[in-house]
């Protein structure tokens, strides 16, 4: 990767922020993918045209996504390193032991199981979305050491969820 310090936020022109507009960033991917197209590249450049778009389709897919735009801003900050799943609180830990032991105990084959566990999944989701769902819906690039705490809490607890969800055949 020729790239590899690229900053998404910088490369669409916007805010450095979860709550990313959409609609900017599809403008800007469109325009970037046009500019950086590797058919329109000079002649010894196709090689580095072809990295760059594939930056290019690589930053519109994470800033598409909020889970995934929560992940690189931490990321980039230093707030996330792959020893961090240890870092969960102990109280959260037991509550996904216990959903864990329900999902083995519940027969996801018939409707009501199903509808259980998805109630409980929603839950708790919801449960640990409330305390960032300023933070995550504010447009503004307030991300101060505070806050990217909390979505550092919440981010590594959804994706525990997620786990959770995919074993049962749900989807959060």
């Amino acid at each position: 990767m020729i790239y590899p310090n690229m900053n998404y936020f910088e490369l669409f022109g916007l805010p450095e922020t979860v709550s990313v507009d959409k609609q900017k960033l599809k403008q800007a991917y469109f325009a970037l993918s046009r500019q950086h197209h590797p058919d329109h590249a000079a002649s010894g450049e196709e090689e580095q045209a072809l990295e760059l778009s594939a930056e290019v389709n690589k930053g519109y897919r994470i800033l598409s996504n909020e889970d995934e735009t929560i992940r690189y801003i931490l990321e980039n900050r230093g707030f996330l390193a792959e020893e961090d799943k240890a870092s969960l609180p102990q109280e959260f830990l037991m509550e996904m032991l216990e959903l864990n032991e329900e999902l083995a105990e519940t027969d996801l084959s018939q409707e009501e199981g199903k509808e259980k566990i998805k109630s409980k999944l929603e839950g708790i989701r919801h449960e640990i979305y409330e305390p960032v769902q300023a933070i995550i819906e504010d447009p503004s690039t307030d991300l101060s050491e505070e806050r990217l705490l909390q979505l550092k809490d919440y981010y590594l607890k959804k994706k525990y969820l997620k786990r959770l969800a995919a074993q049962s055949g749900q989807k959060l």
